[in-house]
């Protein structure tokens, strides 16, 4: 049994939000690691822009998703909620999914209910859902796929009207799901929140995404309804606004002084220090000095 999912099952079971912030990589994961935040969020429209520069539509593969998350389970010590977007195709391939993840190490993943490729939600204009028995089927299989029953599953669903979305919920929760997570443009208030909550009884896992409505409620209304809180873009839009107003100011320079830059930027003695430079170095000196003095 893995120690951090039976943490984070029981503290679920307790009725506590676990408050989640995105990442798009390990040296992002890191940071989030270091925070206040209580996991890490590896979010697959912050892998998709990292790792190929593109949007999500679920045009990298389960491998290079998984290749980012083995990465990122390799340097933190918090639990991570995994992004799982589709499964990558049917009952069979989302099996093949959850037993890569739960292998990789995740607490949790997020299966959704969109049409393999899918479009994330946040920036597409429309998003096209399976036929409920489908999507119902996959979370039945995504749940008897894993062989730690404390990895949680997160049940999605994309579907836009608002009953329709309560009713897959209920199926959702029915065939296993831990958690149920809504998009925001599918319900427009906290009640209808509590509605969802109620009709599927289980805890909400929701992403926090700014100019969003759900990202305008206050922390008790989110703790009243969610197992699972997530910022899921907030490093990711970061990062690429601060190098983009760097490196227009730098550009402007070139060849002179640095000087200062719009957006402060670590010290080498931090970053040394974030990615465990001295740590790593002691240990190669532990070896091969030992070695070298006939130590065993």
């Amino acid at each position: 049994m893995n120690e951090q999912r039976q943490r984070l099952k029981q503290r679920l079971a307790s009725g506590s939000t676990v408050w989640f912030a995105g990442a798009q990589d390990a040296l992002s994961a890191l940071l989030v690691d270091q925070s206040a935040f209580d996991g890490v969020f590896t979010t697959g429209f912050g892998i998709s822009a990292s790792l190929l520069g593109q949007p999500d539509m679920e045009l990298y593969t389960l491998s290079e998703n998984l290749g980012v998350v083995d990465h990122i389970a390799n340097v933190v010590s918090k639990p991570i909620f995994a992004d799982a977007d589709t499964g990558y195709g049917n009952v069979l391939n989302t099996q093949r999914t959850v037993r890569a993840f739960e292998k990789a190490g995740v607490a949790a993943l997020s299966i959704e209910d969109q049409v393999s490729p899918k479009r994330c939600p946040a920036a597409a204009t429309a998003s096209i859902t399976l036929p409920l028995a489908e999507a119902v089927a996959k979370i039945h299989a995504a749940v008897d796929a894993r062989r730690d029953p404390d990895l949680l599953i997160v049940a999605r669903t994309d579907v836009m009207d608002a009953q329709e979305a309560l009713d897959r919920a209920a199926h959702y929760a029915e065939a296993g799901a831990d958690l149920i997570q809504p998009i925001s443009r599918t319900f427009s208030s906290y009640d209808d929140l509590v509605r969802l909550r109620e009709t599927c009884g289980r805890p909400l896992s929701l992403q926090l995404m700014e100019g969003t409505w759900m990202a305008a409620l206050n922390r008790a209304q989110i703790e009243s309804v969610a197992g699972f809180a997530t910022y899921p873009i907030v490093s990711l839009l970061t990062v690429v606004q601060a190098l983009r107003n760097n490196l227009e100011a730098l550009a402007a320079r070139r060849g002179e002084p640095m000087g200062e830059l719009p957006c402060p930027r670590a010290t080498m003695a931090d970053f040394k220090h974030l990615i465990g430079w001295h740590e790593l170095e002691q240990r190669q000196a532990h070896y091969e000095l030992g070695s070298t003095s006939g130590k065993r």
